[in-house]
């Protein structure tokens, strides 16, 4: 059963009475080809633990099963599990849990890797639970919405840089990521490889050096200082950092200064490591 062809994707559906939910971020892959490229950018050996997260009718899992230890995969819609149970039948290396990804408060697995094609609607959220994780993943490839992509891997502009007209500013959740990992973009995929067909295109993106060299700084007074600096991104971070932190403002203006970071600068030209700075002698 070829599960990257629309006409088997519509039967199976027709066949469990399924039609996609737009509310689940539902858009199955329909090109063999992209599914041979997701599988060769995860590098994934025999002794792989691998969660996938939202599995819809089992098409990247059947060919993560194939390479991996064993595959976990954890699907929200009661229907998908039915359908699941069909396809996967026979792979003794895969286990379904029927859950909200969300809801799951503690992970009970260790040494893994986090391989999906995520629902575009939650993949901020899902990333930021798994980078804040007691138990973080070694490593996640991602499906995620092309503009959300290129967000989390923003870059400030170097000195004197005019930021290219359509590359995205640094901004909150580019600074989230980038604290606990290193993103990078690996390809792009069309909308047109997806049934039905979303209104965006997606992007492959690699997560790496998950929390491998974090600083050792109070992250929540870290992000509080990122989260004001960025309350109001077209305004200078001076005046954003005094009003959010209730802090007074010469204050405030002296504090930049002695960290190198000029009062009249907006957030998105700060780098992680000024971020650091700035917490570190608040």
């Amino acid at each position: 059963m070829n599960l990257s062809s629309q006409a088997v994707v519509k039967d199976l559906l027709r066949k469990y009475n399924v039609r996609p939910f737009k509310g689940f971020g539902q858009n199955f892959l329909i090109s063999e080809n992209i599914l041979k490229k997701i599988v060769v950018a995860t590098n994934i050996s025999p002794e792989d633990t691998i969660l996938e997260i939202g599995p819809g009718i089992g098409t990247l899992t059947i060919e993560l099963a194939k390479k991996a230890k064993k595959v976990i995969t954890v699907e929200k819609d009661r229907k998908m599990i039915e359908i699941l149970r069909e396809t996967l039948k026979g792979l003794k290396n895969v286990e379904i849990i029927q859950e909200d990804i969300l809801k799951i408060k503690k992970l009970k697995i260790k040494n893994y890797k986090v391989v999906t094609n995520l629902p575009y609607n939650i993949a901020s959220a899902v990333i930021r639970k798994f980078l804040e994780s007691e138990t973080p993943p070694q490593e996640m490839i991602l499906m995620v919405q092309k503009e959300v992509a290129q967000r989390i891997c923003a870059k400030p502009p170097a000195k004197g840089e005019v930021r290219p007209k359509g590359r995205p500013s640094m901004n909150l959740l580019a600074v989230s990521v980038q604290f606990y990992s290193e993103p990078k973009i690996l390809f792009y995929v069309s909308k047109i490889n997806f049934w039905p067909r979303p209104k965006v295109d997606g992007a492959i993106l690699r997560i790496s050096r998950i929390r491998t060299n974090l600083p050792r700084i109070d992250t929540n007074l870290f992000f509080n200082i990122v989260k004001a600096g960025f309350s109001q991104p077209r305004k200078q971070i001076v005046n954003n950092l005094s009003k959010m932190l209730k802090l007074n403002k010469r204050k405030v203006d002296d504090w930049l200064q002695k960290n190198e970071v000029g009062p009249t600068r907006r957030a998105e030209t700060l780098e992680i490591k000024d971020w650091i700075k700035l917490t570190k002698n608040l």
